[in-house]
């Protein structure tokens, strides 16, 4: 069966990516390059999806909305 999850990704000052996916706790990697980051992120959620279903017997099925930006003056 075939899951999507949706990853929130992020790039640094220094220009690394970081990327997780808000629906699996925990699921989270970092790369130097958007390539690097999509491989790494499969390996990630794989193993984050084998450990959700050995602790629930299933996966979150959580539908992706939409992504909003929030400004805020400090």
């Amino acid at each position: 069966m075939t899951y999507r999850f949706p990853i929130i990704i992020l790039q640094n000052k220094d220009g690394m990516y970081t990327a997780r996916v808000p629906t699996l706790r925990g699921c989270h990697t970092q790369a130097k390059s958007l390539p690097q980051l999509h491989k790494r992120m499969r390996e990630v959620i794989a193993l984050c999806a084998e450990v959700e279903w050995d602790k629930n017997h299933s996966l979150p099925h959580d539908t992706f909305v939409g992504f909003q930006q929030i400004d805020i003056d400090l």
